[in-house]
Order: C-alpha cells, then structure tokens, then sequence
C-alpha cells in the first residue's frame, strides 16, 4: 500500500511539473480562414418598441459575409423579430461592417453597424423604410473554421418608431 500512495504521489508531483511545460507550448491563435468567406446564424431576445405596443419576442437571423484581415469583415444579414402578443413583427435586411479588436486570445471583442431596409407589421399599421443597427459583442474561437458569437444589437427604421434592442448569440462557420 505504501508503494502505491508512492507512486500516485509521485506521478501527481511529475504531472503538476510538466503542466507549465504544456501551457507555455500552447497557442491560442483565433485564426483567419483561407477564403474568408462565412456563414452565420443568430438567434435571441428582442425588447421590440413599434406604434402599437412594446413586446418582448423571439428574434432570429442568418447571413453570409467576408472577413478582409484580422480587423475588418462585413455581412450581409436578414433578421425577423416576432411571435408577439399582438401579432407584431420587425424585419430588416442588413449590410454590416464590423471592427474585430484583435486580444491574441480566443475571445475577440467586436464594434458594427450597418444600414439597409426595414419593415414591421402590427394590428396598428404596417411601417416599412431604411433602417440601420449597431452592434457589440464577443467572438469566442471554437475551431478553426467554428465560432460562437454573443452579442447586442440596436436596430431601427428611420423614419418611424419602430426600433428594437437584442441580445443575441450565434454561430459562425468560416470556410
């Protein structure tokens, strides 16, 4: 018995030395893919205001994009906000531009906006018209080619009340 308690204490001495070893020769590199190309989906809770009631409902949204270099990519997205209390619904299309702040790690934090069309239909009225979002967020690198995304969203048609605000979290497959 005495040789076994030897031997695990031993072998948990040998494991704690060689831990550092390990983390020194680990990179976590978020890398860039070849192409640039991706694809995301996204889906969330939105805090929707249009001229008929505030609702609190299920947003969900997808989209293609390019990341450029380490800093820039942009997107192309369609979002839906719906399944109110009063039926209500605020859907845009969106073209994004993004700013990655690059931290060496697995975790980027990220800065967007975007502009493009919008439109919302209630038991009041229907609105429809140029919107734009905002966004913030965190990219954490699962794979090479696989991230997850968290993040928040303002978006809004111009020329109307009709706005939103979103948290949302989301994949996204580089290829």
């Amino acid at each position: 018995m005495k040789n076994i308690t030897k031997a695990l204490l031993g072998f948990g001495l040998l494991a704690g030395a060689s831990a550092p070893a390990l983390a020194a020769d680990y990179s976590v590199d978020a890398p860039i893919s070849t192409s640039g190309l991706y694809i995301r989906g996204d889906a969330g809770w939105s805090w929707l205001n249009t001229d008929a009631d505030n609702d609190s409902v299920l947003v969900l949204g997808g989209g293609v994009g390019y990341q450029f270099n380490d800093n820039l990519r942009t997107d192309l997205r369609i979002d839906w906000a719906g399944v109110g209390n009063n039926d209500t619904s605020f859907n845009t299309v969106l073209g994004n531009v993004y700013f990655d702040i690059p931290t060496q790690t697995i975790m980027t934090p990220y800065l967007g906006a975007g502009i493009g069309y919008g439109w919302s239909k209630s038991d009041v009225n229907d609105e429809d018209g140029v919107a734009f979002g905002l966004m913030a967020g965190v990219e954490v690198s699962l794979t090479d080619n696989l991230s997850a995304d968290i993040g928040y969203r303002y978006r809004q048609i111009l020329s109307e009340e009709v706005y939103d605000h979103e948290a949302l979290a989301g994949l996204r497959f580089s290829f």
